[in-house]
C-alpha cells in the first residue's frame, strides 16, 4: 500500500496551513512533529477526507481519494485531537454505536467490539459509563473505535495530550501493537511518545515537511551541534534562559550538567555528545513551543 500526497495544499484565507506537501508513506509507523499550528492537523483531516484541499491531491496506489469516496473512507480509522464521547453509554454501547456508524453487520460488531476491549484492557470495564473513564481510558476507547473496521490507515491526532506518563507508555505500546501492515501516522508535540516506536519522522514547519527519515538518520545531520557542559547550580536558570537546552541534571557537586543545542560549544570545554529527537526538534525549533 502506497500513500502519496502531491503538491497538497490547504489555505484558509490568507493563511496557508499545508503548503505543496509531497510525501510517500508505505506500511508503517509515521511519526508526525512539529509545533503547535505547524500543520499537523490539517494534514491529517486532509488525509482523512474531512477537509477538501485547495490544490493538490492524495493517491492512494495511484488512484485519487477524492474519486475512490467511500471505498478509501472504510480503509481509515481516525482518533481527531477532540473526539466526542457520549457520556451515558457504556464502554460496549459506545462501540456498537460506532460500528453502525461505519455500516458494520451486527454480528461482526459484536465479535470486533468484544475483541478489541480485550486488546485495549477495557473488557473488565466494557459495562462502564464512559463519563466514568479516566482520559486514559477514553483514549484507550478512541484508539478502539478507530480499529473497528480493521483499516489499513490509522490516523491519531495528538493521542496522548494530557495523559500522565504511566498511561502514555501504555497507550505507545497499544499503538505498536495495532501497527502491523498498516499505515499509521501519529501526530504530536510531545517528542517521547514517538521517539521509540514511530519507524520514520516527518517533521513540519510552517506547512512544510523540513525533515523526513528514519529517526537515526535525520538526527545524525546534528551530529556535532549537541553539547554537555557543567555550570555552578545557582548560575544554571540564567545560562538556560540564554541556550537553547534540551535537559539539565543536578550533580551533588554543585554543579549542573546543561544539554546544550548549537553549532558551537557555549563554554570553552564543552563536551560533545550524541543527539537524539528531541536535540533535533529542539534545533530546528529553538524550543519554543509555539
Amino acid at each position: 500500500m502506497e500513500l502519496k500526497t502531491v503538491g497538497l495544499t490547504k489555505r484558509y484565507g490568507p493563511k496557508t496551513a499545508v503548503d505543496h506537501l509531497g510525501v510517500t508513506l508505505t506500511s508503517g509507523v509515521y511519526g508526525l512533529l512539529g509545533q503547535n499550528g505547524a500543520g499537523k492537523t490539517t494534514l491529517m483531516r486532509l488525509f482523512c477526507t474531512v477537509q477538501e484541499p485547495t490544490s493538490g491531491k492524495i493517491l492512494l496506489d495511484g488512484e485519487p481519494v477524492r474519486e475512490m469516496g467511500e471505498e478509501y473512507r472504510s480503509l481509515l480509522g481516525y482518533l481527531p485531537q477532540h473526539f466526542g464521547y457520549y457520556p451515558d453509554f457504556t464502554a460496549l454501547d459506545f462501540l456498537l454505536y460506532m460500528a453502525a456508524a461505519k455500516g458494520l453487520p451486527d454480528r461482526t460488531a459484536k465479535k470486533r467490539a468484544g475483541e478489541l476491549l480485550e486488546a485495549v484492557g477495557l473488557a473488565g470495564e466494557s459495562r462502564r459509563k464512559v463519563k466514568t473513564f479516566s482520559g486514559g481510558m477514553k483514549q484507550r476507547l478512541g484508539v478502539a473505535q478507530a480499529m473497528l473496521n480493521d483499516p489499513k490507515i490509522l490516523i491519531l491526532d495528538e493521542p496522548t495530550a494530557g495523559l500522565d506518563p504511566k498511561e502514555r507508555v501504555r497507550f505507545r505500546n497499544l499503538i505498536s501493537a495495532f501497527s502491523k501492515d498498516r499505515v499509521v501516522i501519529l501526530s504530536t508535540h510531545i517528542v517521547s511518545d514517538v521517539e521509540f516506536i514511530a519507524e520514520e519522522i516527518i517533521l513540519m514547519k510552517a506547512g512544510q515537511i523540513i525533515q523526513f527519515g528514519k529517526p537515526q538518520d535525520i538526527t545524525a545531520e546534528i551530529d556535532g551541534f549537541v553539547w554537555e557542559c557543567g555550570v555552578p547550580t545557582g548560575q544554571a536558570e540564567r545560562y538556560a534562559a540564554s541556550w537553547n537546552v534540551s535537559n539539565l541534571r543536578n550533580e551533588e557537586n554543585g554543579t549542573t550538567v546543561l544539554r546544550v543545542i548549537g553549532e558551537r560549544p557555549p563554554v570553552a570545554g564543552a563536551a560533545r555528545v550524541q543527539p537524539n529527537l528531541e536535540d533535533l526538534f529542539l534545533y530546528c525549533f529553538g524550543g519554543n513551543e509555539g
